[in-house]
C-alpha cells in the first residue's frame, strides 16, 4: 500500500480537479435549454462513450459472480449486460417517434397510459436509481478502503459534494461531458491493469483444472434466463439512458452508438470479472468466498505504487462521473414528472440532497453486498416493464390501460411474495425473496429462479385478467344504461414517424397504407 498521507492526496487532489473542471464545464457550456436534457445533440462517439461509461460496481459485481459461477457464469452476465444497450437502439427510436418532445420514458408513459400510471412509473424509477447511487457509494467505499485501509465515508461524501455543486450549475449537460471522460477512463483503466496484473500475478496452474472454475454448472445455466430477465428490464428504468437516447442525433446514430458500446462493455466486463477466478488460483480467495466482490482490488493490492497511484485516481473519476449521471437524472425526474418543470431548480436540487443523506447512510451501513442492492431494482424491473412494453404495439395491445399497467406490475410482486411463501413455507422467507436476500449463489435453491420467472409473466398475466374484467365491468353497465360498449374500440391512431437524417418528425394519417 501506499502511505495514508499519498493516499489521502491522490483522492482528494482528483476530487479537486474534478471539481475544478466540473464548474469550469459547468459555466462554460451549459444553458437554460440543455440543463434538463440535451435532444438531437450528439453524435456516435460521444454517444457511445457515455453509454461505455460504467461506475465502480463493475469492478465488484462481475467478480463476484466469477468467483462464484466460474468463467461459465461471467459470460453469461457479460453478455447480458451488453444486450440492453443494443435494445435502446431498438426500443429507443420507437419511444422517439411516439413522444418526441420527451426526453425519459415516464413522458411517454404519461401521454400513453395517463398521469397516475406515469407517477407510478416515476415512483420506481426513483426506488432504482436511488438504489443505484447506494450501490454505487458502496462500491467506491470499498474500493476505496481496500485499495487504503483508510476509511471511506469522508471519501464518499467529498464526493457527494463535488458532484453537486457542478452539477447544480451545469445540469444534465456537464454530466454527459464528464460522461465521456469517464468512458477514456475505463479503457485507460483497463490496459494498465489487464498488463499490471499479468506482471505481478502469480498463478499456481495446478488449481487450474481442480476449481473446476472453466467448466458449466447449473449456477451458469440458471443466470442465463434470471440475468436477461432481470439486467433488461432494469436498464429501462436508469433514465439517465434515456436521457442519453434522447440527445441522439438521428435513429441511426443511436443504433450505431449502442451497438459499438455493447460491444465494448462486453470486452470490459470480461475483463474486470476474469479476477474473480484468478484470485482463486493465486491462493487469495476460495471459491464462492464472502470477500469475493472485491477480488480486483485483492489482486491490485500486489501492483506496483504507481499502479495503485493511477487506479486511485481512475476509481475517483470512474464513480464521480457515475454518481453525477445518477444524480442529473434524478434532478429530471423529479422536475419533469412531479413539478412538470415548474418548480424552481433551486428547490428540486434541494431534495435531491435531502436524498443523498439516507443514500450516504445506507452505502456505509448495510449496502455490503452491491450485487443484492442490484437484484433487487432487477426483480421490480421485471415485473414491470414488460408488460409496460407491451403498450408500445398500437397493432395488438391497443386495448392497454394504465389501470391494467398497474395491476399487473404490483400484482407480480404480490405474486413473488405468495410464491415465495408457498416454496419456502414461510411468509418471512416470501418477504426476503422480494428482497432476493439468499441472492443467486445456491445453485440447488430454485427460489430467485422462479420469481424472476413469475415477475414478467405474472406481471402479464394478471394485467390481461385486468383487461377481461375491466372489460366484463363495462359491459354489463353497458347493458344495464344503454350505452353503446367500446371498452374495446381501437383508436384513430396518428404515429409520429422519425426523420432518420434529423430529430424532426412528420406525421402520418393511419389510412395511409405505408403508415406502420
Amino acid at each position: 500500500m501506499l502511505s495514508s498521507q499519498g493516499n489521502n492526496a491522490i483522492i482528494y487532489l482528483s476530487y479537486a480537479f474534478l471539481l475544478a473542471t466540473g464548474l469550469f464545464l459547468a459555466f462554460k457550456f451549459a444553458r437554460k435549454d440543455n440543463f434538463l436534457s440535451s435532444n438531437g445533440t450528439q453524435s456516435t462517439i460521444p454517444l457511445a462513450l457515455n453509454f461505455i461509461a460504467s461506475g465502480c460496481g463493475i469492478l465488484t459485481t462481475y467478480a463476484q459472480i466469477a468467483n462464484i459461477s466460474g468463467l461459465h457464469g461471467l459470460l453469461v452476465y457479460t453478455i447480458c449486460g451488453a444486450l440492453p444497450l443494443i435494445a435502446f437502439g431498438v426500443v429507443g427510436p420507437i419511444i422517439r417517434k411516439k413522444c418526441p418532445d420527451g426526453f425519459i420514458l415516464s413522458e411517454w408513459v404519461r401521454q400513453r397510459f395517463g398521469v397516475v400510471t406515469s407517477l407510478y412509473l416515476s415512483l420506481f424509477t426513483g426506488l432504482t436509481m436511488f438504489l443505484y447511487m447506494i450501490a454505487e457509494l458502496s462500491a467506491v467505499r470499498s474500493a476505496l478502503e481496500v485499495i487504503t485501509g483508510l476509511n471511506g465515508l469522508p471519501m464518499i461524501i467529498v464526493e457527494c459534494v463535488v458532484t453537486t455543486l457542478y452539477t447544480s450549475v451545469g445540469g444534465f449537460r456537464i454530466s454527459f461531458i464528464t460522461d465521456n471522460f469517464q468512458g477514456a477512463l475505463v479503457l485507460l483503466l483497463i490496459i494498465i491493469c489487464a498488463a499490471g496484473m499479468g506482471s505481478n500475478i502469480k498463478i499456481d496452474t495446478s488449481k487450474i483444472g481442480e476449481s473446476g472454475l472453466l467448466k458449466e454448472n447449473k449456477l451458469g445455466w440458471q443466470l442465463i434466463y434470471i440475468l436477461f430477465v432481470a439486467i433488461g428490464t432494469n436498464a429501462f428504468f436508469l433514465n439517465s439512458f434515456w436521457l442519453r437516447t434522447f440527445s441522439s442525433k438521428s435513429d441511426r446514430t443511436l443504433r450505431y452508438s449502442t451497438l459499438c458500446a455493447a460491444a465494448v462493455i462486453f470486452i470490459i466486463t470480461t475483463l474486470v470479472g476474469v479476477p474473480g477466478f484468478l484470485a482463486v488460483w493465486s491462493g487469495d480467495l476460495t471459491i464462492g468466498d464472502e470477500n469475493g466482490y472485491n477480488a480486483f482490488f485483492i489482486l491490485l493490492a500486489k501492483m506496483p505504487n504507481w499502479v495503485l497511484a493511477f487506479v486511485l485516481i481512475f476509481i475517483v473519476s470512474l464513480s464521480t462521473a457515475s454518481f453525477d449521471s445518477l444524480q442529473s437524472a434524478m434532478v429530471s425526474t423529479i422536475s419533469n414528472d412531479i413539478f412538470r418543470n415548474k418548480l424552481k431548480m433551486i428547490y428540486i436540487r434541494g431534495l435531491v440532497v435531502l436524498i443523498i443523506v439516507p443514500v450516504i447512510v445506507l452505502a456505509i451501513k448495510v449496502a455490503d453486498d452491491v450485487l443484492q442492492i442490484y437484484l433487487i431494482a432487477d426483480l421490480v424491473s421485471s415485473a414491470i416493464i414488460p408488460i409496460l412494453f407491451l403498450g408500445l404495439s398500437d397493432r395488438f395491445f391497443w386495448f392497454l390501460r394504465g389501470l391494467d399497467i398497474m395491476v399487473g406490475g404490483l400484482g407480480a410482486l404480490v405474486a413473488v411474495f405468495v410464491f415465495g411463501t408457498i416454496y419456502y413455507g414461510s411468509a418471512k422467507e416470501g418477504g426476503k425473496l422480494l428482497l432476493v436476500s439468499n441472492g443467486l449463489y445456491n445453485s440447488e435453491d430454485w427460489g430467485p429462479f422462479g420469481a424472476f420467472v413469475i415477475a414478467p409473466f405474472g406481471g402479464i398475466l394478471l394485467a390481461l385478467i385486468s383487461v377481461a374484467l375491466r372489460g366484463a365491468v363495462s359491459f354489463v353497465y353497458c347493458k344495464i344504461t344503454g350505452k353503446p360498449f367500446t371498452t374495446f374500440d381501437r383508436p384513430e391512431v396518428v404515429e409520429e414517424l422519425s426523420d432518420d437524417s434529423n430529430y424532426g418528425s412528420i406525421k402520418k394519417d393511419d389510412t395511409d397504407p405505408d403508415a406502420v
